[in-house]
């Protein structure tokens, strides 16, 4: 019976987000706190009969249920139960349906935290509500028409397919749960520049809705790009981080728009400047996330990210897509006349750095699109199948991103509305001499040469140094920076967070070192001061496959550091072979080793790479979320605040 209890808590689901629809609309409309509240209650009866379908379709796994067909296609009694459990959202039906889970999650956070008290606002959240009830059931009828998790197979196997031995890993386990709470996380944002849409307003109360919402789904986005690309470094075997891929760039694209976002509220919120531009990269940041759930789950696509590959389910996406960006881009355009214009600025002012920072982040975003989208449509116009790499982004995208960095900690000390542009570069003296010093030690120390590599290692510490020299501006001395507020550390964290992985990228990218040799028991290679002695091979047996394991003894100066024990794995169900890499990290570099094929004779091919300064890339990722979760603490604190003093003010006197 889990798969129809599953099937009908969607049903529920289904006709609830109907109620929340009518409700939040009409409840507006009439301003009826009844029927507001009615919106609010089927929010929160979503979420549970979603929540519901979620855990039901779990349990089919963990008891590897062969009788619901996406269980049989993606499982495996010999299956480890972590892998079991993630591979419910290791496919399509099971994604999509987290997919659910997560909007209505937000969506039920914005039923509870709406406020009853203000009349304008209410409405406001109600109408949020409305939109994100629409999303819901644009996907709730998707899944059930076209990507049901819950469809039967009869008669059921024995055994089930297995899931693909890539996505047995526990990085798969975190990466896109975290990416989802991004993605979806950004559909709550959409929705409250929707409603201040159809309220017609745009001020400055939308924003400090949704912008807790949009701090939470980019750290969300953060961590889930972060998780991504360490699982990809660790587990492909090629020793790199990033490769341009389409659906990683699908990942991509939506977080740079919603750094735009938040930095264009933090405009909007405190001074009123880009009122109209900030509802449109709410919208867009948005619709972003819908291109990227299109381009997973279309078919137009072959990777290993992707789960589908059924053009009618990509067309049904695409009509989700095109309505959710023409409907609110056509709202916009007839509600423009009547939207307050944004509060005037100075050229010398924080303002015309975030305009700079929408700029360059925006026009990177397209950038990648184009080249994402063009080898497409080329193929599916012309018959022509071309690759856009690396070299189209390095020419574009970075030279763009580098400019930015350029430009960043000149915002943080500027002053709103008008500002004094030597006083700021100043101010910044010191940074910039931490910069000259990082860019002069890097010409003295490493080789070869590389001008994009010295000018990322010189825009990495100015990134940081700028972040310190503003907290230290702000505090006055060190004894203060504990009094500091948690904006104030959001923004130096997540500006130096990004100066950190300049550096690690830097490293990996144009000073990696790599070697390859055929290596039998007893024979060593040498790759940048490291011998590696290839001592046995030894065959080894896993839950759910087979491999062989070397032990590799890794030496410096005549003496022994480590020994590495690289795999070549064997899945029978799958009929897959893996590479599972051993790394050796010094924290400012990496040794990264990988068992490839063996050859006649009993030898193996070893290849073997050292990566400096690669795990400053997740370090500065992990310091960028530290910076969200400073500004989300931050929020909640002072509206918990609030609440106590208005509490306190509204008791009677005795």
């Amino acid at each position: 019976m889990t798969g129809e209890l599953g099937q009908l808590a969607l049903c529920l689901a289904l006709a609830l987000s109907f109620v929340q629809a009518f409700a939040g609309f009409n409840g507006a409309s009439r301003g009826s706190a009844r029927i507001m509240a009615m919106g609010r209650g089927a929010a929160l009866g979503s979420f549970v009969f979603i929540g519901l379908a979620f855990a039901t379709l779990m349990y089919a796994y963990v008891i590897s249920d062969f009788s619901v067909w996406a269980v049989a296609e993606n499982s495996h009694t010999a299956k480890p139960l972590i892998y079991k459990i993630s591979g419910v959202w290791g496919n399509h039906e099971g994604s999509m349906l987290l997919w659910l889970l997560i909007l209505s999650i937000y969506s039920a956070a914005i039923a509870m935290t709406q406020p009853t008290d203000h009349q304008a606002n209410a409405e406001l959240g109600s109408r949020a509500l409305g939109v994100q009830a629409l999303v819901a059931i644009a996907f709730l009828v998707f899944v059930l028409l076209t990507s049901n998790p819950f469809a039967r197979l009869y008669p059921p196997p024995f055994e089930g397919n297995g899931l693909n031995p890539l996505l047995q890993d526990p990085g798969l386990a975190f990466h896109p749960p975290l990416l989802y709470l991004g993605y979806v996380g950004l559909s709550a944002a959409f929705s409250f520049a929707a409603a201040a849409l159809l309220d017609k307003r745009n001020d400055a109360a939308w924003v400090r809705r949704a912008r807790p919402f949009a701090t939470a789904a980019w750290t969300a986005l953060t961590l889930g790009i972060a998780a991504g690309s360490w699982w990809a470094y660790y587990t492909l075997g090629w020793g790199g981080f990033w490769f341009w891929d389409p659906v990683e760039n699908a990942s991509l694209m939506p977080w740079l728009i919603a750094t735009a976002l938040i930095h264009s509220m933090m405009a909007t919120e405190r001074t009123g400047a880009f009122k109209s531009w900030t509802l449109l990269l709410a919208i867009t940041a948005f619709s972003f996330s819908l291109i990227g759930t299109f381009l997973v789950r279309s078919g137009v696509l072959n990777s290993v990210h992707s789960f589908a590959n059924d053009p009618k389910r990509g067309l049904f996406i695409l009509m989700i897509l095109f309505v959710a960006i023409t409907a609110p881009l056509v709202l916009f355009a007839w509600r423009a006349p009547k939207l307050t214009p944004g509060a005037p600025f100075d050229l010398a002012s924080r303002e015309t750095g975030i305009l700079i920072n929408n700029l360059l982040l925006t026009v990177a975003a397209a950038t990648i699109l184009t080249g994402t989208l063009y080898p497409l449509v080329l193929d599916a116009t012309e018959g022509i199948k071309i690759s856009v790499g690396p070299p189209y982004y390095a020419a574009t995208v970075v030279p763009m991103l580098a400019l930015l960095a350029m430009v960043m900690p000149l915002g943080p000390i500027s002053l709103w509305r008008r500002s004094d542009l030597r006083a700021g570069l100043y101010a910044l003296r010191y940074a910039f001499a931490a910069a000259v010093v990082a860019l002069l030690a890097a010409l003295a120390i490493v080789q070869p040469l590389s001008v994009l590599g010295l000018l990322a290692v010189m825009l990495g510490v100015w990134l940081i140094a700028g972040s310190v020299t503003d907290l230290a501006r702000r505090a006055g001395s060190w004894r203060k920076l504990s009094f500091l507020p948690p904006g104030a550390w959001s923004v130096a964290l997540a500006h130096a967070g990004l100066g950190v992985v300049a550096l690690g990228v830097a490293g990996t990218a144009v000073w990696k070192s790599e070697a390859i040799a055929v290596l039998a028991p007893g024979q060593s290679m040498n790759i940048a001061g490291y011998s590696l002695r290839l001592d046995s091979t030894q065959r080894i047996e896993g839950p759910n496959y087979f491999a062989d394991q070397a032990s590799i003894t890794v030496m410096s100066g005549g003496k022994t550091i480590t020994v590495v024990h690289p795999e070549k794995r064997n899945y029978p169900v799958e009929q897959q072979v893996t590479t599972q890499s051993s790394i050796r990290t010094t924290v400012i570099s990496d040794l990264y080793v990988v068992l490839a094929d063996q050859r006649d004779g009993g030898g193996w091919v070893v290849r073997a790479y050292v990566n400096p300064l690669a795990p400053f890339i997740w370090l500065g990722a992990l310091v960028m979320a530290c910076g969200g979760f400073v500004a989300l603490g931050g929020r909640i604190a002072n509206r918990v605040r609030v609440a106590r003093t208005s509490a306190a003010v509204s008791e009677p006197a005795e």
